[in-house]
């Protein structure tokens, strides 16, 4: 704490003495009434008294003298803001979207679409085995029917033979 205390202490011995000085200055008449400083005086003066005052503009003033009506600036028109709402109103509307989007797309699927997918695989492998099995259905059907066509072929040659 005690660095502390020791800078606020030079800070306010520094202030004491530049106010001693400022007194001395006032004493002396070396300061001028409104209170600035030489340098800023001197800066003033270089610069010259007609850079210091801007160009006199008259915005909401009408001046009657001739010399005055020159410095007037012209009315404003205020801008169109109905055209900025249209503008902000168009923005602001969704277009459509209906030719971009495949309606296909947009139906929905069955309940069970996935179940389907997952078992395909399972659903082909069983396909073969069933046209196999129905395959040989039909071989022993056929090999069954020959034997009846065997037999009733040679049914049908003994009663031939009989009737000679």
């Amino acid at each position: 704490m005690e660095p502390v205390v020791g800078a606020l202490q030079e800070q306010a011995l520094k202030r004491k003495e530049r106010l001693k000085a400022l007194r001395s200055r006032q004493l002396q008449g070396n300061v001028p009434e409104d209170g600035e400083p030489d340098r800023k005086r001197v800066l003033e003066e270089e610069e010259g008294v007609e850079e210091r005052h801007r160009e006199l503009r008259l915005r909401n003033y009408t001046p009657e003298d001739e010399e005055l009506k020159e410095r007037q600036v012209p009315k404003a028109k205020p801008a169109s803001v109905e055209e900025k709402v249209k503008e902000q109103l168009d923005a602001a509307t969704p277009k459509p979207v209906i030719e971009e989007v495949d309606l296909v797309n947009l139906a929905p699927r069955k309940p069970d679409w996935d179940l389907k997918r997952d078992v395909a695989k399972k659903l082909e492998k069983l396909e073969k085995r069933t046209q196999k099995a129905i395959a040989e259905l039909i071989r022993e059907r056929l090999k069954g029917s020959e034997e009846e066509l065997a037999g009733a072929v040679g049914a049908v040659k003994e009663g031939e033979g009989d009737s000679d």
